[in-house]
């Protein structure tokens, strides 16, 4: 087939490859930079068998309105896994937020080798041993598949703003939507969509899909004790996290795709915190409560700065807000990051991002670390970890 591969710089580049390996010719076009592959102009005057497409490219950009409808960069994946050996099981994860939580707790129940693939890097299990550190664009699922089959292996794999839903299960992690696409689309509508596709899907509250198995059909909490009972598997464990929002979802929707794959989710009564994501820890005589992440926002940012009053004692509390260099496709806004100050009501605050003194998550840290020489530090910057 001739094939023609928009956007290079969100997998598209390690897509024409896989493309290019199974035989097919392949045309890139790097459409949000001109840096690479062919000209727009070119390829609006070749002809092609299929056009593939990031779901959050503009619907009306040339190329789609001369070569469209498009598949998504996660169906073409799908194309391209379905000539391998897939492993088993397989577990894709995608959502707002919760993904990487959700994604470490499964890795932790599964037996045998396994690869687990998140933004925080490809680790090879049961050693847990980094592999390399990729995005999570869809694309990235193939070294990650190829390698779980090396192995004969597992794969939990997180995907943005969709799945390929060539595995066992798919898992949304959250109902949170924003506008893709030149704001012609919504995430979870194109989430929806490719979810739909695959052979089960486990869903958070607040979302309905025929067929789909509701996390909290199985799964329910009381304070430290989570409960389940789905799929012949029944039981229960306790653990801290489980009174916190942040960790509470992503445990009940681990907890309910273990039992939809027959394994006993006890073992997460030793689920720990990861770091960027709740995880406490003390220098001196300062707490610090990490929550700087790639689904930071409003509602997990007053979580964290409530758990690190209640840790230290109601302690004077430093805030560390922002996002760095809008790197994450559903951002942190000013408007959201002034909020969320207000709400936290903190003694100090220091700003990241683009046109403040600190631009990065590690810059804020240390100005904060300076004007906060007892009490509290909230990180709280929306960035890949």
């Amino acid at each position: 087939m001739r094939i023609l591969v928009l956007d290079t710089i969100h997998g598209g580049a390690e897509l024409a490859g896989a493309l290019r390996g199974a035989g097919h010719q392949v045309d890139e076009v790097d459409v949000y930079r001109g840096l690479a592959g062919i000209s727009i102009e070119e390829a609006l005057v070749r002809t092609y068998d299929l056009v593939t497409a990031p779901v959050h490219l503009d619907p009306d950009h040339p190329l789609l309105r001369r070569h469209g409808p498009a598949v998504s960069h996660h169906e073409a994946v799908k194309r391209i896994l379905d000539d391998d050996r897939l492993p088993h099981p397989f577990i894709e994860i995608t959502g707002a937020r919760g993904k990487t939580t959700t994604a470490h707790a499964l890795a932790m129940l599964l037996p045998g080798p396994g690869i687990l693939h998140t933004s925080t890097g490809t680790y090879r299990y049961p050693e847990r041993e980094l592999l390399w550190k990729k995005s999570i664009t869809p694309a990235s699922l193939i070294p990650a598949g190829r390698e779980a089959e090396r192995i004969g292996g597992w794969l939990v794999a997180e995907e943005s703003l969709g799945v390929a839903a060539a595995g066992d299960v798919a898992v949304l992690t959250s109902p949170d939507d924003y506008p893709v696409a030149a704001r012609k689309k919504h995430a979870i509508a194109e989430k929806c969509r490719l979810l739909s596709r695959a052979r089960t899907v486990v869903l958070p509250p607040g979302i309905d899909l025929p067929g789909a198995v509701a996390a909290d059909s199985m799964v329910s909490f009381e304070g430290q004790t989570c409960r389940y009972s789905g799929n012949g598997i029944a039981g229960s464990f306790e653990n801290p996290l489980c009174t916190l929002p942040g960790y509470r979802m992503p445990l009940a929707l681990a907890t309910a795709t273990a039992c939809v794959l027959g394994v006993d989710p006890s073992p997460l009564g030793g689920f720990a915190a990861l770091p960027g994501r709740m995880a406490a820890r003390r220098e001196g005589g300062i707490l610090i409560v990490d929550n700087a992440n790639s689904g930071t926002n409003m509602m997990n940012t007053i979580e964290a700065a409530r758990y690190a009053r209640e840790l230290s004692g109601n302690a004077p509390l430093t805030i560390v807000i922002g996002e760095e260099g809008r790197a994450v496709c559903e951002g942190f806004s000013r408007n959201e990051i002034l909020r969320t100050v207000s709400t936290v009501a903190p003694a100090e605050t220091v700003y990241v991002g683009e046109g403040h003194p600190a631009a990065t998550l590690e810059e804020g840290l240390d100005a904060a670390r300076e004007i906060t020489p007892t009490g509290a530090i909230v990180l709280a910057v929306k960035t890949w970890r």
